[in-house]
């Protein structure tokens, strides 16, 4: 009798663990991001402190490197449920969602904490439709993109004309506004891009120079972010996914993505700072650009606003509408700039 007993104990247990580990929902993240990259390393303490905030019930796994999305295909992905998760910029699926490409115009973003914020403040304004197929988990921005050369000092808007620099999406629009030729190479691609000739240079943060190591290669930097554009991030989830889940562990989830946005800006902060002193330790030099240039900048970049009115005209946007999303914009920088220096958030340029 006693051996039947413990028989049926064991039945029970193998039964019940079985059970409960068939009952754990598993997520996986795409992130095309190298392992090292700040970014892989928030979405994996993103994953691991969500993961113990759940308790057992979900487990989420990252996938680093493009190992199961590029970039190019991360929104794609996470619609059709190759990944339920996915972290990827909007550059990389121009036209895709249209409206939050307002975030990549070259509208006078000082810094990603101020430019991460203003993302989600117009998210949750304007709830762009295309975003309807996912469930939209955080937004963030890139540090504040800049001209960046191998050989060539980009002193004045004239230095500009025939350089061929990196750029995607409507940050290629900008490149071919100030007089260069954009070419769209992907992140993870760009310093053998650089060593080999393909291209001249790029429009990107500072942080790259570190995170990507192109640093080793750029000599020249030049401080013209008063143009203040940005690649613009998101983390999204499958949408069908996101209905399956409990009430409770979407709360949760909803809720820890709210306070990781906020370290996740922080950091973006943090990491231009180093890519700006690798840059320097490397013996590379960054060009400030007087009041008068800048001026002739913003100018030049005012087409790049006027393309993207014409382009959502075309969709079917009203041009009112469009006005009053720049003119929020611009009036949330203003605002989180006063927020920033008020919470002493340290930034790599004073504006």
């Amino acid at each position: 009798m006693g051996r039947r007993v413990v028989f049926f104990v064991l039945v029970a247990i193998f039964t019940l663990s079985t059970y409960c580990a068939a009952d754990v929902i598993k997520l996986k993240l795409a992130n095309y991001f190298p392992p090292t990259h700040m970014n892989s390393v928030m979405m994996g303490k993103y994953c691991e402190e969500l993961n113990k905030k759940l308790a057992g019930k979900v487990e989420i796994t990252q996938y680093t490197g493009s190992t199961l999305l590029s970039a190019e295909k991360v929104a794609a992905g996470v619609q059709t449920g190759i990944a339920d998760m996915g972290l990827s910029n909007l550059s990389y699926t121009r036209g895709r969602f249209p409206v939050m490409e307002i975030m990549e115009l070259p509208l006078g973003f000082p810094s990603p904490w101020i430019a991460g914020h203003v993302a989600v403040d117009f998210y949750n304004k304007f709830k762009p439709k295309d975003f309807d197929n996912y469930q939209v988990l955080m937004f963030s921005t890139s540090p504040i993109n800049v001209v960046q050369t191998l050989s060539k000092p980009v002193k004045t808007l004239d230095d500009m004309k025939g350089l061929k620099l990196r750029g995607t999406g409507r940050l290629g629009d900008i490149v071919k506004a100030l007089g260069g030729t954009p070419i769209p190479v992907s992140t993870p691609e760009m310093y053998d891009s650089m060593k080999r000739g393909v291209i001249e240079g790029a429009l990107l943060p500072l942080e790259t120079l570190k995170g990507f190591k192109t640093g080793e290669l750029v000599k020249h930097v030049t401080a013209s972010w008063k143009i203040g554009s940005a690649y613009c991030f998101y983390v999204l989830m499958n949408k069908n996914k996101w209905n399956s889940l409990p009430a409770d562990v979407k709360n949760v989830i909803l809720d820890f993505s709210k306070e990781f946005n906020e370290r996740w800006d922080v950091e973006w902060n943090k990491i231009d700072i180093e890519g700006k002193d690798f840059l320097t330790q490397q013996g590379g030099q960054i060009h400030p650009l007087s009041d008068a240039e800048s001026a002739k900048w913003i100018k030049a970049v005012d087409a790049v606003i006027a393309d993207y009115k014409k382009d959502l005209t075309s969709k079917g946007y009203k041009a009112a509408d469009i006005d009053a999303w720049i003119a929020y914009v611009k009036e949330r920088i203003e605002y989180w700039k006063g927020q920033e220096k008020a919470r002493k958030i340290p930034t790599v340029y004073q504006y």
